[in-house]
């Protein structure tokens, strides 16, 4: 499967699965659109139930997508959907998502720390309102809906989290360039650090996961010369195959035999599942004119 750049499924990706994620409940935030809806539609395939929190009950003026039109998405693929309304800042709302896919669907299996908010403004320039709500989404929301699902994932005997942050780089680099924003993305990455280590012994796993390369999403191409830097980028399936290879475990991860804890790229993991060839994954592009993400 390959996707486009709102997640919809097409034919073509080189990834071959080894394993299922069919009857496994999954909690997603932000999965009405881009990376998030291809990795819901990709475990929909496999006959996943899927549990959406997202904020996009009504259609955006410049988003596509409702979370009411990714569940339909879903179903379409396979899956079983149930769309939540509801803001990862507002503990009510992450409260009643956890609470739903447990009344729904009997329990959760899989929680995936989807949303994000991104600004690469420059401390003297970052507005305090854009700061306080990546720390808000980024950070406690990552931490929030993790908090809040543990009981069921503790339940699960199998339960996982996958948040999508980078490695801890403290290359100096990273922070210098965009404070504001690193901050953020390093905060959701020690919450997979921290919840690694604390859950050990209740058997979940905790990993992240970032994209080697630009990914082309409705975020990207909403920020000034995005649609350029779009050309260079991968297709959010990329993410999608390798979130699926690491939540089913049907292929061996490049993890030096852990199984938690661990800062995982697509490509990487997709390496180590057999693939070695990426270019269907891209929009174009040569190999070697594709735009790395940051923090790698």
């Amino acid at each position: 499967m390959t996707s486009s750049n709102d997640g919809s499924p097409a034919a073509g990706t080189p990834y071959l699965a080894a394993g299922s994620l069919h009857g496994r409940t999954i909690l997603i935030s932000g999965g009405s659109r881009g990376i998030g809806l291809a990795i819901a539609t990709r475990a929909a395939q496999d006959g996943a139930n899927i549990v959406l929190l997202a904020k996009t009950g009504q259609p955006h003026a410049t988003l596509e997508g409702t979370v009411y039109s990714a569940a339909e998405q879903i179903q379409d693929a396979g899956g079983s959907a149930l769309p939540v309304v509801g803001d990862v800042r507002n503990d009510a709302d992450v409260a009643g998502a956890v609470a739903a896919a447990v009344e729904r669907f009997g329990g959760i299996d899989i929680v995936i720390n989807n949303a994000s908010a991104i600004d690469l403004s420059p401390t003297a320039a970052v507005d305090m309102k854009r700061y306080d709500l990546m720390q808000d989404i980024n950070v406690r929301g990552t931490f929030l809906l993790s908090k809040l699902a543990l009981p069921a994932l503790r339940a699960s005997g199998a339960g996982q989290i996958l948040t999508l942050s980078p490695p801890l780089n403290l290359d100096p680099k990273w922070a210098g360039l965009h404070l504001a924003y690193t901050m953020a993305k390093y905060g959701m990455s020690l919450t997979t650090l921290g919840l690694a280590e604390e859950l050990q012994a209740d058997g979940v796993r905790v990993n992240s996961l970032w994209p080697r390369t630009l990914i082309d999403t409705a975020a990207i191409r909403n920020m000034p010369g995005g649609d350029e830097a779009a050309r260079g980028a991968r297709r959010p399936a990329i993410m999608a195959d390798a979130a699926h290879a690491i939540l089913t475990g049907g292929h061996a991860l490049p993890d030096s035999g852990r199984r938690s804890g661990n800062f995982y790229t697509d490509e990487q993991v997709l390496a180590a599942a057999g693939v070695t060839d990426f270019t269907p994954y891209s929009l174009g592009a040569p190999e070697d004119r594709l735009i790395p993400d940051i923090f790698l």
